[in-house]
């Protein structure tokens, strides 16, 4: 997919530019950050995970990055890109992307408004997101949130009049957690363990060019 910020007519909120610091907010040490290849590891492994997310927060816009999950039986994790306004905060917007260990053929796309979502939905990959790179895309404006995989919409959804939609400002985050106690382990299997670490990969990851705050 072109970069949009290479275009002189994209909208500003939609110009990016590659992602040069992030804040870890849990686990520091299993988490990594190279600035000069803008790459990011995250692992999960006897510490738990760890979760990064952007400095400032932004108001629309475009955001990407290439990942590549980790490998093994991931059964009972869940490793994820998404936009949220705080994580932990009950009224947070939030916009997802979403791989449940159980299956790393499919992907989980969702919004929430003001702490509401229950608007899932699941799709198929098409390949194993553990076995290379391919690129995540979720673009946001004011009545519009579309998600992308290797240049692809896979889902396209407008504000609707009378209906909540994402807008405050919202960090980008990435994480890796056991997510098996959840729905009594239907969502993301049962944690397994076998293959540790687990090391989810992020790369060429871009932001837009101007935060929010």
């Amino acid at each position: 997919m072109a970069d949009p910020g290479l275009h002189p007519e994209t909208p500003i909120h939609h110009k990016t530019q590659p992602l040069k610091q992030i804040a870890i907010d849990y686990t520091p040490d299993a988490c990594t950050h190279c600035a000069d290849s803008n790459t990011i590891t995250v692992t999960f492994d006897h510490r738990g995970g760890a979760r990064w997310r952007t400095p400032t927060r932004f108001l629309y816009g475009t955001f990407s990055s290439l990942i590549q999950c980790a490998r093994g039986n991931t059964s009972g994790l869940n490793f994820n890109l998404y936009l949220s306004s705080l994580e932990g905060d009950k009224s947070q917007d939030e916009i997802d992307f979403e791989f449940l260990g159980k299956d790393m053929t499919i992907v989980q796309t969702n919004y929430y408004t003001e702490g509401t979502g229950n608007k899932e939905e699941i799709h198929d990959l098409g390949f194993n997101c553990s076995e290379g790179f391919h690129e995540y895309v979720i673009k946001w404006s004011r009545d519009l949130i579309e998600w992308f995989i290797d240049g692809k919409m896979v889902r396209r959804v407008e504000r609707k009049e009378g209906e909540g939609f994402p807008n405050k400002p919202m960090y980008l985050y990435s994480s890796v957690w056991d997510a098996s106690y959840i729905d009594e382990g239907r969502w993301t299997g049962k944690y397994v363990g076998c293959d540790v670490p687990y090391v989810c990969v992020y790369k060429d990851i871009h932001v837009p060019a101007e935060s929010a705050r």
